[in-house]
């Protein structure tokens, strides 16, 4: 049997590839219930997550029932480091293989994506070969490595191409010659999506973004720069767009104005949603400002009522995802304000928080109130977050 994690763009044509090839599948994703009971007595478990962080949590959960023999098969975009991470959360009778793949929805719907994987794959391979070419590169975290690097140089291209149309659009050259003639080039490939966006999303721009930053060492001029230039559009709205509309986006800067002054709405995907009158957080220019997190699920029904513990972990779970998504952590929160229901609680709440924020505090608020907008609730947090 087989536990697939993850049913985003890349996961659900992936686990039906699975399912038509015969295998017996278990897909889960957020809100489907505790993800331990969806890999109990799998012999493969593949991970399609957005990050590494997301990976790792998935994983804690679901450590009680993974049964000896097991084998993990990570497959989304994580970088070596954090495999290395997972490797140390396993146990050590399960096996571990890092298998991130080249290509996107479509290759992954017609099973020809690339799969770049390290570690041993004597136990997955035949299932591998579902998903495409199966590269079997060496020792685990090689495929991991492999694919930062080469999305270290796909990506930075994309925005060096979109550069190129915008700098030709501002001095008269019809977009369409300037893509034939670079449609003769090397980069022709590219050039050809830059020219002609995709409407549908097949590589979210803020995968793109993650990506390239997994990749940016300290030495990686231009991987930074093409971050920065991803990181801009993002907070401006495009982060669900794909990739390709970089292009507009270079091209739509200069009449944005101060773009980075723009208040923009973040909503993460992987937290609970909101009842369309607030966002979870909005971005200002280098600050983030997170509304009040509270304890409840994705039904809108509260977790661990009448248990302070239970609800101070949803409620940092939840920033977590919030501050992953913009690429900060706790180290980053400026002011974090708490409103308790009970103050005779105060000390099963701090347990809980030192376990999340630790090293210089923030600046801090707690208050006590009567009651919050949810009965059962306990504890609200709001949070100013200082970005990079």
């Amino acid at each position: 049997m087989i536990a697939f994690l993850g049913q985003g763009r890349m996961g659900v044509p992936m686990a039906r590839r699975l399912m038509e090839a015969g295998h017996q599948v278990t897909v889960w994703k957020r809100g489907l219930g505790p993800v331990r009971a969806a890999v109990e007595g799998a012999d493969l478990v593949i991970t399609m997550l957005r990050d590494g962080q997301a990976v790792e949590e998935v994983l804690t959960q679901a450590l009680d029932g993974l049964r000896p023999g097991a084998t993990v098969v990570e497959m989304s975009t994580i970088g070596p480091e954090a495999v290395r991470r997972l490797r140390a959360l396993l146990p050590s009778s399960v096996a571990l293989v890092d298998a991130p793949v080249l290509g996107s929805v479509g290759p992954a719907a017609d099973g020809t994506l690339t799969v770049l994987a390290g570690g041993d794959v004597s136990a997955c391979r035949q299932v591998l070969s579902v998903f495409g070419n199966v590269l079997e590169l060496g020792p685990l975290g090689a495929g991991a490595a492999l694919k930062v690097a080469v999305m270290g140089a796909l990506v930075p291209a994309q925005v060096l191409l979109a550069e190129t149309f915008a700098y030709g659009e501002a001095h008269g050259v019809p977009r369409e010659a300037l893509a034939q003639v670079l449609g003769g080039m090397p980069l022709g490939v590219l050039a050809s999506r830059i020219a002609d966006p995709a409407e549908e999303t097949r590589y979210a721009l803020g995968l793109a973004a993650k990506d390239v930053r997994l990749g940016a060492w300290e030495g990686a001029t231009m991987a930074r720069a093409a971050q920065a230039r991803l990181e801009a559009a993002e907070k401006v709205g495009y982060g669900e767009r794909d990739v390709t509309s970089i292009a507009a986006f270079v091209t739509e800067e200069p009449l944005n104005g101060a773009t980075g002054s723009r208040a923009v709405p973040v909503n993460s995907d992987s937290v609970p949603a909101t009842n369309g009158f607030y966002s979870h957080a909005v971005r200002v220019g280098d600050m983030l400002y997170v509304s009040g997190q509270a304890a409840f699920d994705e039904r809108g029904e509260v977790i661990g009522e009448g248990d302070m513990t239970a609800q101070a972990e949803a409620v940092f779970q939840n920033i977590g995802k919030i501050l992953a998504d913009q690429g900060a952590g706790f180290e980053d929160i400026a002011f974090i304000r708490t409103y308790l229901t009970d103050m005779d609680e105060r000390s099963a709440y701090g347990e809980v928080r030192r376990k999340y924020i630790t090293g210089t505090p923030p600046a801090s608020t707690t208050v006590e109130v009567s009651k919050l907008f949810m009965p059962g609730l306990m504890l609200e947090i709001d949070l100013i977050v200082a970005l990079r």
